[in-house]
């Protein structure tokens, strides 16, 4: 397996450009399943997950081109409704293609979502927004089959928020008979920047990047035309980086408003911030200052910057207190943080961070994406070589990073396997 290779103590300056965000091409190019023609999706990043949901929509039929930052998706000969067990363990995301099947088709066998292991993230609320909108649902050897002649238009009152769960629901009701109603649905951008996708396909959607979304159905869509938005996560993480080597960095084609709960936190934590209509310049203070945070659904603290921040807050004067809200199994990244120097403890769903002196490095291991980049980030601080073994957690959602950084005047390279 391929591992990085990081030399750390440099301070980080320069500009980096934001990649497209990842959780909303994913279901932007699943939606290419809702209408029968050539989508074009732009602003798609160079990812291993990418390249997953490409092969997911080639063994059903479709054609998938990736060119630079584009993906082509020819869906006139879709021919298996069946996402198979091979292609969906390595991504959660894949559970994205139910919706659409069933309300395109009338049926879909999907087998049940794997990817990072961060928790059990259960798709049951996905199935119950199904069920009433009239689908019939069976699981079976560890798939999901679902059928329905028509979906019907409902009212749907999510228990907690879900992203995922809106995302389907919602491609499910573009083609639904009637109004769907969706209630404490998920508001982060990505949401919204899926609604938009498919407005441009010709779904009539009220609400999206609030808390109620209202879908009228319609009888068909057009193919797919669309750009996605930057990748708020990777500006984050860039973001933290700037903050722990007390580097210079000018964030570029990114959406501040996005990150706004991120920058709030840098802030107190003693960081300048500049922003412009798409940029944000950080630069990194000479001590930083501990800050506590508590993960919740946007437009709160983002789960996805809390192992980022940790780590962020392991070199802060002072103790910080991270509550993680949104998954149970999201502190995988202490022990590998710790093996660093970090002076962190942790009970249940609540981290102490006691700031260190300084980071050592070390060899240590990713265990999920976000565990990944908080190691990145804890590496660029410490004293002497660190190396990430595990990285393909890394590439599921950071295209070509060390290129970024190397171009920052960090010392990283890759070790193939």
């Amino acid at each position: 397996m391929d591992r990085l290779v990081i030399k750390g103590g440099k301070r980080l300056k320069g500009e980096v450009e934001i990649s497209g965000a990842k959780n909303a091409a994913l279901p932007a190019i699943a939606a290419a399943l809702l209408a029968s023609g050539e989508h074009m999706v732009a602003r798609v990043p160079d990812l291993r997950d990418i390249k997953t949901m490409g092969r997911l929509l080639e063994n059903m039929g479709a054609e998938f081109h990736y060119k630079p930052h584009k993906a082509v998706i020819t869906t006139n000969k879709i021919n298996n409704l069946e996402a198979p067990y091979e292609l969906v363990k390595e991504m959660r995301a894949s559970v994205l293609v139910l919706g659409p099947m069933l309300a395109r088709f009338g049926k879909a066998k999907v087998s049940l979502p794997g990817g990072c292991a961060i928790g059990a993230r259960p798709i049951n609320l996905h199935l119950m927004g199904l069920e009433k909108m009239g689908a019939k649902i069976e699981l079976e050897s560890g798939y999901v089959i679902a059928s329905a002649k028509r979906l019907k238009g409902a009212d749907i009152h999510f228990d907690t928020v879900t992203v995922t769960g809106t995302e389907n629901l919602m491609m499910a009701a573009s083609l639904a008979k009637g109004t769907t109603i969706l209630r404490n649905a998920a508001r982060e951008p990505e949401v919204a920047d899926l609604a938009s996708a498919l407005t441009a396909m010709g779904a009539r959607i009220n609400g999206a990047g609030k808390s109620t979304i209202e879908i009228e159905g319609a009888d068909e869509l057009r193919p797919l035309t669309h750009k996605v938005i930057p990748d708020r996560i990777e500006a984050g993480t860039f973001m933290a980086i700037a903050g722990i080597t007390g580097g210079d960095i000018t964030i570029r084609g990114c959406v501040p408003e996005h990150v706004k709960a991120f920058l709030i936190k840098l802030k107190a934590a003693g960081l300048r911030i500049n922003e412009g209509a798409d940029w944000v310049r950080v630069i990194g203070p000479g001590s930083l200052k501990a800050v506590n945070i508590k993960t919740a659904p946007y437009p709160g603290f983002p789960t996805d910057m809390q192992a980022q921040f940790m780590a962020l807050m392991s070199i802060a004067k002072g103790t910080s207190i991270i509550t993680e809200t949104i998954f149970e199994n999201r502190f995988m990244h202490v022990a590998e943080l710790r093996r660093m120097g970090a002076n962190i403890s942790f009970k249940g769903n609540v981290a102490t961070v006691r700031g260190a002196k300084g980071l050592k490095g070390a060899n240590v291991m990713a265990t999920d994406l976000r565990a990944s980049a908080s190691l990145v980030v804890a590496a660029l601080r410490a004293e002497g070589e660190t190396t990430i073994h595990r990285v393909y957690h890394l590439d599921r959602g950071y295209e070509k990073i060390e290129e970024k950084l190397t171009r920052l005047g960090a010392d990283v390279r890759r070790k193939k396997r």
